[in-house]
């Protein structure tokens, strides 16, 4: 804390020297980091000074040309973990959410379907209940045993045969030095990943999305499919608006996160984005 309170006053000071005096105090200083680099391995810091390297690099342009002990990569890092540090605190507050079901009773659930085919879960959630077990519909639903379904097209063999006429959409978002989350729309070609629009909104409503497609993705040019995720987003107004345009939306099955887009390995940092 002492470093960051002597810089902060020497910064105070020197608003009241001339130019002359700040001149020969930059040059012995610069002279005396020179020779600190030489003989010293790795500087000791504390968390203060990655406040204040953060700070700066907001606020202050020069900020690359100005550091010495560190690399630019590491102060960037630091805002990071802040951040992620920051969000974890946030969600770790609070109760956690709803007990994990027994194995037992998952067992149960698996068995009374089994027996009894023609039950519904309402009624199986009932049974349930007559012997202690308060579960929800959801929860019945999940664990029940389900009828096997005839083999269908596997999903990398519809991406092959279709993969000239698909364009990706997926939002990923980019955090910022105030503890904001920006979102950003990717809209890519699946064929040469080619980055057909991206837009970033703080705020990522079903208009605005449905806004996003339509200035990407012309009338004459629409692509046959468009892939997506089932992000609540997207909205009622956004599928009638690709409807209208001719383009068949192909929707990821329900949690199979590995059929996500994923914006096809893009970053923020490869966009242009810091955070």
């Amino acid at each position: 804390m002492l470093p960051v309170i002597s810089a902060l006053l020497a910064f105070v000071v020197s608003l009241f020297r001339s130019r002359a005096s700040l001149s020969l105090e930059h040059l012995a200083l610069r002279h005396q980091l020179a020779v600190y680099q030489q003989t010293v391995d790795r500087p000791r810091l504390r968390w203060t000074d990655r406040v204040l390297w953060g700070c700066l690099s907001r606020i202050w342009r020069g900020w690359l040309e100005a550091l010495a002990f560190v690399q630019p990569r590491t102060v960037i890092a630091w805002q990071q973990q802040r951040f992620r540090d920051h969000w974890r605190r946030v969600s770790q507050q609070g109760t956690p959410g709803r007990p994990a079901i027994a194995q037992e009773v998952r067992e149960l659930i698996q068995a009374m379907w089994q027996a009894n085919p023609t039950w519904g879960s309402p009624r199986i959630v009932g049974e349930l209940r007559k012997l202690g077990i308060d579960v929800a519909k959801s929860t019945v639903e999940k664990y029940r045993m389900r009828p096997p379904k005839p083999p269908s097209s596997p999903w990398k063999a519809f991406l092959n045969n279709h993969v000239k006429d698909v364009v990706a959409l997926d939002f990923f978002v980019v955090p910022t030095l105030t503890h904001k989350v920006l979102f950003v729309l990717l809209i890519l070609a699946h064929h040469r990943r080619r980055v057909v629009h991206f837009n970033v909104t703080e705020h990522p409503t079903a208009e605005w999305t449905a806004q996003q497609v339509i200035d990407a993705l012309p009338w004459d040019e629409a692509p046959r499919y468009l892939l997506r995720d089932r992000d609540r987003s997207y909205g009622t107004s956004g599928r009638q608006r690709v409807q209208h345009m001719g383009i068949e939306e192909v929707v990821i099955a329900p949690r199979s996160p590995w059929q996500n887009p994923h914006s096809i390995g893009f970053s923020g940092r490869q966009l242009g984005f810091v955070s």
